[in-house]
C-alpha cells in the first residue's frame, strides 16, 4: 500500500510539472500575442508611426470612447518616426532638440504668421515688403534627430502666460526674436492690446495685453553691463567701452520678470574691449580712463558679473531663465564655397551640411558660456542654455540683407556693392528666430505641463 501512495504521489508530481511547463509556455504566447494586439491599436508609446490627418476623425462614437480625441484631431502633412517621452518625463529632458537638420516642407504649417498680418513687425526684418522676391527662407522646419516638439499652438501658450510677464534682455538679435514672439502670439492673444516703444530712455519695449495680463518685453542691453551701446539709436560700432561692474543700472529693471531671456555675442566680436577705469567717467566722453581687454577675456569676466547678479538676486523657483547661444553671421561667402568676396546676398538656399560652421562664429565664446551656465547650475541656479548655435549655421538664406527700410540714404559706394551693405547678421521674419521661440516655448512649457494638449507636427 506504501508503494502504491508514492507511485501515485510520483506520477502526480510528474504531471503536475508537465502541466506547469504547458501552462507557462501557453500564458506567455499570450502575452506575446496581446501586446502585439494592443501595439497595432495604440502603437508603442516611445517610438510611435503617426498617420496625420488634416480633419476630425468620422471613427464611430462607441470607438471614440477607447481614443485619444486629441489624436483625432492631429493636423500636419508628413509622416515620420516620433519618440513621444512617457508622461513621467518632460520632452527636454529626453531629446536634445538643438541637434537635428533643416527640412524643406511647404506642405506643414509653417510659416506660422504671415508678414503683412504682423502690425508690430520691425521693418528692418519685412523682407517682402522691402523687395524680396523668394519667400522659400520661410518654409524650412527643424527637425531634431530621432524624436520631436510641440507643435506651436498660440491659444495654449498664451493660457500659460496669463498672468505673466516674459522678458528678452540682451542685443538686437534678442530683439529679432522678441518681434517673432509677438507676432507668433499676437492673433491668439485676445481683447485689447497695447504696444509701447519709448519706455526708460527707449531701452525697454513693451507689448501687454490688457485682458489676460500678459508682458511680452525687450529690454536692450547689448553688453549687459553699461556700455557705450546703451543708447539703441545712437552709439558707435567702431569701438566698445564698458563700465565693468555696473550691472545695476539695467538689470534692476529685469528682477519683477517671470520668465527672463537673455542673450550677449555680437558686440563682443571686436578684438579689444576698454575697461573704464574711474567710476566717473562718461562712457564715450573724452579724457577717459581705460584698460584694454582682449575680447574673450572680458566677455568672460561680464559673465562672470552677470552670474552673481543673476545668484544674488534672483529666484530660481519663482523665475525661469534661459540665455540664447551664439548666432551665425554669414557675410563670408567663401565659408560655403561661394564668391570670395561674397556675403549671404542673394542666397536663397541653406547648408545642407549639419556640420557647417561659419568663420565669424567664435567656439571660445560658446564654451565661456557653457562654462558659466554650469558654474550657475552648481550653486543652485539653473539657466538652460538655448544652444541655436549649429542651427542657426546652415541658414545663410535667411538674412534681410538689402531687403528692408533703409532709414538713411545710400552712398554712390554703397549702392554699388550690395553685398558689403547687406544685413547677414539679424533674420527675416516670418523665419529661423521663429524657431528658436518654438524650442524655448517647448523649455518654458514642458510636456508634462501641457500634455493634455500636446500635438505632433
Amino acid at each position: 500500500m506504501a508503494k502504491k501512495h508514492y507511485s501515485i504521489g510520483l506520477w502526480n508530481m510528474k504531471t503536475l510539472f508537465h502541466c506547469s511547463v504547458v501552462m507557462f509556455l501557453v500564458g506567455g504566447l499570450a502575452t506575446l500575442v496581446f501586446y502585439r494586439n494592443n501595439n497595432q491599436v495604440a502603437g508603442n508609446v516611445n517610438d510611435v508611426k503617426v498617420t496625420l490627418i488634416t480633419k476630425t476623425s468620422t471613427t464611430p462614437a462607441n470607438e471614440n470612447e477607447n481614443m485619444n480625441t486629441d489624436t483625432n484631431r492631429i493636423v500636419s502633412h508628413h509622416q515620420r518616426r516620433l519618440k513621444i517621452p512617457p508622461p513621467s518625463l518632460s520632452l527636454t529632458d529626453t531629446c536634445d532638440l538643438f541637434s537635428g537638420r533643416w527640412v524643406h516642407d511647404n506642405k506643414s504649417h509653417y510659416p506660422l504668421y504671415k508678414e503683412d498680418e504682423c502690425p508690430y513687425l520691425n521693418a528692418d526684418l519685412a523682407c517682402l515688403t522691402y523687395g524680396r522676391k523668394d519667400s522659400k527662407y520661410q518654409q524650412w522646419r527643424w527637425q531634431p534627430h530621432g524624436c520631436d516638439f510641440p507643435r506651436f499652438d498660440g491659444k495654449a501658450i498664451v493660457e500659460r502666460l496669463k498672468g505673466k510677464r516674459l522678458l528678452f534682455v540682451g542685443d538686437s538679435v534678442n530683439r529679432n526674436q522678441w518681434d517673432s514672439m509677438m507676432c507668433m502670439l499676437h492673433s491668439s492673444i485676445p481683447g485689447k492690446k497695447k504696444l509701447n516703444m519709448g519706455g526708460l530712455n527707449h531701452t525697454l519695449y513693451s507689448f501687454r495685453s490688457i485682458d489676460y495680463n500678459i508682458s511680452i518685453d525687450y529690454y536692450w542691453a547689448p553688453m549687459l553691463v553699461e556700455s557705450n551701446g546703451d543708447d539703441p539709436s545712437n552709439h558707435r560700432l567702431d569701438h566698445r567701452t564698458i563700465r565693468i561692474n555696473s550691472i545695476e543700472k539695467h538689470a534692476r529693471h529685469w528682477v519683477d520678470a517671470d520668465i527672463l531671456v537673455f542673450n550677449t555675442y555680437l558686440w563682443w566680436r571686436l578684438p579689444i574691449i576698454k575697461f573704464l577705469k574711474s567710476p566717473g567717467s562718461l562712457l564715450g566722453g573724452p579724457n577717459q580712463v581705460y584698460d584694454e581687454v582682449n575680447n574673450v577675456r572680458a566677455y568672460k569676466k561680464v559673465l562672470e558679473i552677470w552670474s552673481k547678479w543673476v545668484h544674488s538676486h534672483i529666484d530660481p523657483a519663482k523665475t525661469k531663465l534661459f540665455f540664447m547661444g551664439l548666432t551665425a553671421t554669414h557675410s563670408r561667402a567663401a565659408d560655403w564655397g561661394g564668391k570670395k568676396q561674397g556675403t549671404c546676398y542673394k542666397e536663397t538656399e541653406p547648408v545642407m551640411d549639419d556640420q557647417f560652421w561659419e568663420s565669424g562664429t567664435d567656439p571660445k565664446m560658446l564654451q565661456i558660456l557653457e562654462a558659466s551656465l554650469n558654474k550657475l547650475k552648481a550653486k543652485g541656479v539653473n539657466v538652460q542654455l538655448m544652444n541655436i548655435t549649429q542651427l542657426t549655421q546652415c541658414r545663410k538664406d535667411a538674412h534681410p540683407t538689402v531687403h528692408k527700410k533703409i532709414w538713411h540714404p545710400l552712398t554712390d559706394a554703397q549702392k554699388r556693392n550690395p553685398e558689403r551693405t547687406s544685413d547677414c547678421t539679424h533674420w527675416c521674419l516670418p523665419g529661423v528666430p521663429d524657431i528658436w521661440n518654438e524650442l524655448l516655448l517647448a523649455h518654458i512649457f514642458p510636456v508634462t505641463e501641457t500634455a493634455s494638449l500636446y500635438k505632433q507636427r
